[in-house]
């Protein structure tokens, strides 16, 4: 009897935007201070795409991916495209993407589970190659998140920023790869993390635009407290469905949030935080991006065969944790 399909991470990729906009920078722009940014959220600079959109960005990483692979982009089956930016409404921007790297042969959509985005699109792309739908699916987490920021609000343009990154899901039967995922939701989430304005409930008018309703609202403190109380709780019933303690795990790649929602969660879940993934400072939240981008920065420090949990907090709310082994 053969070994039973997985969904394998075979090449890792992203995409950092030049720009830079530092705390000192910020402190010039809105009411605040370089020490009350970092210790509140642990960010010392984010980056920002001064031009393009989030297709150029995804297409940069799906050749990248490739090129790393040392396959043709041709083989590519399909694209998931994790983002609350995409270039348009309509059509999806996982298309764009396709079209703009000559990934002829592939289709794609896009997904918005706004920071649990890539974590949703993962656990999906994932279902493809187990059932033996499809061979190689790539798997993009981005967004420009300055797209959607008001630099005048305090609370929200110290956090976010640009970049992203993808990964390249392939069969393997050695038992590596996407192992167990468990994803939620609460839609009376929406009221504390949303743009208003823009859909169907309330079309742009000229009154959503002096409102700012186009741009992202978060109200800090329930945000703050769900995240913790849910990622660490969905943390715990990943390693019990996996039948894993703590001491089985390698690493933990939380969504870089805020560096006290990371610490809360770590300490949640008794975990060290020597193993957990951290590069928040240099990044900031870049929403679906940003579990991409730790996945690819720490890469080279992971061996064949570790555990590593993800986990990710989101509007809507949505949450969720997966389970994987490295494979490369």
């Amino acid at each position: 009897m053969s070994n039973p399909t997985h969904a394998a991470i075979t090449s890792v990729a992203s995409y950092i935007p030049e720009g830079v906009l530092t705390n000192k920078d910020l402190v010039k722009m809105v009411d605040t201070t370089e020490e009350w940014i970092d210790s509140r959220t642990g960010i010392k600079e984010r980056r920002i795409l001064k031009d393009g959109s989030v297709s150029d960005m995804g297409a940069c990483i799906l050749k990248d991916l490739c090129k790393k692979r040392d396959i043709p982009i041709e083989e590519i089956d399909m694209v998931i495209c994790a983002t609350i930016t995409g270039d348009t409404l309509m059509p999806d921007t996982a298309n764009t993407i396709c079209y703009k790297a000559g990934a002829t042969k592939a289709f794609g959509f896009d997904l918005n589970a706004a920071c649990s985005g890539f974590l949703f699109a993962l656990t999906t792309g994932a279902q493809f190659i187990e059932a033996g739908t499809y061979k190689k699916v790539v798997i993009l987490g981005i967004d420009k998140m300055s797209s959607i920021i008001d630099y005048t609000d305090r609370t929200t343009c110290i956090i976010f920023g640009d970049g992203g990154g993808g990964v390249l899901l392939e069969p393997n039967n050695e038992g590596l790869g996407v192992q167990k995922s468990i994803l939620k939701g609460d839609g009376n989430g929406r009221q504390f993390l949303n743009i208003k304005a823009g859909g169907s409930d309330f079309p742009t008018s000229t009154i959503t635009l002096s409102e700012g309703g186009h741009y992202f609202f978060q109200d800090g403190r329930p945000v703050f407290k769900h995240a913790v109380t849910n990622m660490s709780n969905v943390v715990k019933e990943l390693l019990e469905v996996s039948s894993l303690s703590v001491n089985d795990v390698n690493w933990v790649i939380p969504h870089q949030a805020n560096i006290r929602i990371i610490n809360a969660v770590a300490n949640a879940i008794d975990f060290p935080i020597e193993k957990v993934v951290i590069n928040i400072q240099k990044y900031g939240n870049t929403t679906a991006g940003t579990l991409p981008l730790c996945i690819w920065e720490k890469a080279p420090d992971f061996k064949k065969g570790d555990n590593i949990v993800l986990t990710a907090f989101g509007a809507g709310f949505t949450w969720g944790a997966v389970h994987l082994t490295w494979a490369i």
